[in-house]
């Protein structure tokens, strides 16, 4: 009986010590869960304020300028938020007018450190600086402007300044105006051969060119050659053919920024602004030919389109609708519409007349980059689809490509007639 006791007992001795092993053991494994979960938080907290403090950086400043119009571009690596503010005269300290951009929780890069002199009547330099530790400010000193708008674009981001004022004073307007009635009424309310009276410059956008050769077609054509082909035809078309100038954006091989485009035809002070482009699709049986003017839109081909003229993705291109409003400010909807229905119809006319089934898909809105700003009548021509095997067959043809380029003149003269008519009855 005592031995069984004393055994009992030493059973429960040995049992304590298990569980002194056993609770110490989840202790330790409890302690160190608990340190490890705290590191990771700690590590990830880190992270998280390294990233707030990485500032974007502002690489480089480009501008384009004329006496009436100024783009100014400024390229940013990273994520910024900006705001902006005009200032009037400050005569107590020797300051002329300015329009100052701030870009929040960045840095500017050291090869920006002179002052860009404009001098063009509208600005006189721009400047730019790191105005705190966490700001860049970026001042543009003022002569005279009468309008600005100030966006954003992605992929690459970069901030968007245009500035404007008018190309003429009042009186000179007036004056102008008179002399044009009295020139209508000398010639009997105008001249139908003329055409150059009210449309005096187009400028003529082929799509892509140097390293961006844009949609590559079934037997390897590049969509930025194939353009830049019928541009010319269609250049020497309007020269020859309507007697009116016209200007291409690139004539050979080079590339250009989709902002760059659109400041050249300002700069030109063109009437018309004509893009043109290849469509793709990753449907291989998908053709036809279809314009575009800007504006907003809901439609999924649409977008896609735009998305991939603007190489920006869909969720980007919804984000450019939200503010497309505020761009829209003189980009000439109603006219660009009219043009755009013009030149689709004579595209369709002239290829019908020696291709079948060429698939009319209409006029389209879409916020293709090119033609936001544009101060004229804009539209953007996707030719035919290179991706198809028929009309990528036929894009490589040159007497397919000059009927494109005849349709497109034949639109434009066509909307050149009806501006004359409108313009001769007012």
């Amino acid at each position: 009986m005592e031995k069984m006791r004393i055994l009992n007992l030493e059973l429960r001795k040995l049992l304590y010590l298990v569980l002194i092993i056993i609770t110490t053991a989840i202790d330790v494994n409890s302690k160190t869960y608990l340190r490890n979960k705290l590191e990771k938080e700690l590590k990830e907290k880190n992270i998280a304020v390294k990233a707030k403090k990485e500032r974007c950086l502002v690489k480089e400043i480009r501008f384009w300028s004329d006496k009436n119009y100024t783009r100014v571009v400024v390229d940013i690596d990273g994520r910024l938020e900006f705001r902006y503010r005009l200032l009037k005269r400050d005569k107590s300290i020797d300051l002329p007018p300015r329009l100052y951009i701030d870009l929040i929780n960045a840095r500017i890069s050291s090869s920006i450190r002179e002052p860009i002199l404009i001098e063009n009547n509208l600005l006189k330099r721009i400047r730019a600086a790191q105005h705190t530790s966490e700001v860049v400010r970026i001042v543009l000193d003022i002569e005279r402007i009468d309008n600005y708008r100030i966006f954003a674009l992605e992929e690459p981001l970069r901030i968007i300044i245009d500035v404007y004022r008018s190309e003429k004073s009042g009186e000179e307007i007036k004056e102008i105006i008179e002399k044009e009635e009295k020139e209508v009424k000398e010639k009997g309310k105008g001249n139908a051969d003329d055409l150059s009276a009210v449309i005096k410059k187009i400028v003529i956008d082929p799509g892509h060119g140097g390293k961006d050769s844009g949609a590559i077609g079934v037997n390897g054509l590049m969509e930025k050659d194939l353009v830049l082909d019928i541009s010319l035809m269609l250049k020497e078309m309007i020269e020859k053919e309507l007697g009116i100038s016209a200007i291409l954006t690139r004539d050979d091989d080079r590339y250009l920024s989709l902002e760059e485009r659109t400041a050249i035809a300002n700069i030109q002070n063109a009437d018309i602004f004509i893009s043109i482009h290849a469509n793709s699709s990753p449907k291989r049986n998908t053709k036809g030919v279809e314009t575009y003017f800007l504006s907003l839109t809901k439609d999924p081909e649409a977008m896609r389109v735009a998305a991939r003229e603007n190489a920006i993705s869909l969720k980007k291109l919804d984000d450019l609708q939200l503010i497309l409003n505020d761009l829209m400010f003189n980009s000439k909807i109603k006219e660009s519409s009219t043009l755009a229905s013009y030149i689709q119809k004579s595209i369709i006319l002239n290829l019908n007349g020696r291709y079948s089934d060429v698939n009319d898909l209409g006029v389209k809105q879409a916020p293709f980059y090119v033609l936001i700003g544009a101060k004229m009548p804009s539209v953007l021509v996707e030719v035919s689809f290179i991706s198809n095997p028929i009309e990528g067959k036929r894009l490589e043809s040159r007497e397919y490509r000059r009927k494109i380029a005849r349709g497109i003149l034949e639109g434009i003269k066509n909307y050149i007639e009806h501006t004359e008519m409108a313009y001769n009855r007012n």
